[in-house]
């Protein structure tokens, strides 16, 4: 069959429509294949040692032995019905917590380590380093790991360079030019593309004379105010920051509590489940959908700690330790659900006792929806598998092999169970494309 037009007909059409298509596929190439960790774990840069993620796990287990030594106890906790599930549920968090209790920690030298004397913090970059390579040395470093460091503003800009410089000299000094593997630095209260150029400046000057390769210095920027999600001129500044990083970008964290702080939300009103913070992180959904930049959800700062230190306790005072435990876990737990829920897949921990509901919430978000998501699942590959038909929800299936790969990487269930379930190959897994499995099929 013959039609009007001829390929030379389009050739101009085509040169000036190229570029643009090319452009956007570079700045929206989807998501990473690297894991992305459920949390990160901050603590004042003050208190790290080279096993300080061991010792949260060590932590970990001992809060969740004392206040809910069993399934039933855990479940009942968290609002959850003593079944089959928590029971799974449990067995996973407490082999989490033994194999792998941190993914990601962040010695913080900001709010966490507060202002202190140069001196002191110009010690406390030194020795951290230390402690780091130390950490290296004896595997007791966490898949991803790095420091948060003060903002870049005209106050505090030049000592948090001067932190970065010590810290990774040191360390580079230590570990005989080597960055840990997962090495990330974390700048915060970013308000406009200017500052994450500057610091992209700052990387630029200090690989060489570290003697690291171009672009192996990373960083991840917070959304803490207001300015951040609108700027002055009206419009979203958050795709300017991804280009003003030049490469370099890899996470965006939300900060819940200097955010609902700015735009003058009261004291017991700030939380993480407020709409007011719904609205910020749908926003940074928009402007990060497709870069492949990783999105974190902010902190629960209610603690789970006990009402009553020390000693021998009465009766009455254990039984108020355990309430005051069991509501900052229900709490800390229904705030990451909700995250989950909102497609946020990572969030802040600040204290041991918070990683035994950090997996639990992780891990009954993805148990619970596993079967009905395996059955859809097998319903499309055998839709796709018919002849003369076509696949009419590519992206739909995408999204559900995401759910599983995420399932997978986060420990909630492992690949043998993924394959059974769905009828997924081991390649199919390896993939992680939609389209490549439904052309195998």
């Amino acid at each position: 069959m013959n039609g009007s037009l001829r390929p030379a007909d389009l050739e101009a059409a085509e040169a000036r429509l190229r570029p643009a298509n090319l452009e956007f596929a570079a700045r929206y190439p989807g998501e990473t294949s690297a894991r992305q960790p459920v949390h990160t774990v901050y603590s004042g840069a003050q208190f790290f040692r080279h096993d300080s993620a061991v010792e949260h796990g060590r932590l970990a287990l001992c809060a969740l032995e004392e206040y809910a030594p069993t399934a039933a106890e855990l479940a009942g906790a968290l609002g959850l019905p003593a079944d089959e599930l928590a029971e799974a549920l449990y067995s996973r968090v407490v082999d989490k917590l033994k194999r792998e209790p941190v993914e990601d920690f962040r010695l913080d030298f900001e709010d966490g380590y507060g202002s202190r004397p140069d001196a002191e913090e110009d010690e406390t970059a030194v020795t951290t380093a230390r402690e780091m390579a130390r950490g290296m040395d004896a595997r007791t470093l966490p898949a991803y790991v790095g420091l948060r460091l003060k903002p870049p503003n005209e106050e505090l800009r030049g000592r948090a360079i001067r932190t970065l410089d010590l810290f990774l000299t040191t360390l580079l000094q230590a570990s005989g030019g080597r960055l840990p593997a997962g090495f990330v630095l974390t700048v915060p209260k970013v308000t406009i593309p200017e500052q994450a150029a500057f610091f992209c400046d700052v990387l630029d000057l200090l690989e060489p004379r570290l003697g690291l390769a171009e672009g192996a210095l990373k960083f991840e920027l917070m959304v803490e105010v207001p300015q951040a999600v609108i700027g002055a001129d009206g419009r979203s500044p958050l795709p300017g920051f991804l280009a003003a990083a030049r490469g370099r970008l890899t996470g965006a964290h939300f900060g819940t509590y200097d955010y609902t702080s700015g735009v003058g939300i009261t004291a017991a009103y700030q939380g993480m489940r407020h709409k007011a913070c719904d609205f910020a992180r749908h926003t940074m959904q928009v402007a990060f959908a497709g870069t492949g930049i990783w999105l974190s959800d902010g902190s629960t700062a209610v603690l789970p700690v006990p009402a009553h230190e020390g000693g021998t306790l009465t009766p009455g005072q254990a039984r108020e330790n355990r309430d005051a435990v069991h509501r900052a876990w229900r709490m800390h737990f229904e705030d990451v659900q909700h995250s989950l829920v909102h497609g946020f897949y990572q969030g802040w921990d600040l204290h041991p006792a918070q990683l035994p509901t950090r997996y639990a919430a992780v891990f009954a978000f993805f148990l619970a929806g596993r079967d009905a998501a395996a059955a859809r699942l097998r319903g499309f590959l055998a839709k796709a598998a018919q002849a003369g038909e076509s696949f009419d929800d590519p992206h739909a299936g995408q999204g559900l092999l995401n759910y599983f790969l995420r399932g997978i990487a986060c420990g909630a269930f492992d690949e043998a169970e993924v394959r059974e379930r769905t009828s997924l190959s081991a390649d199919d897994l390896a993939s992680r494309s939609f389209h490549h499995i439904i052309g195998h099929h």
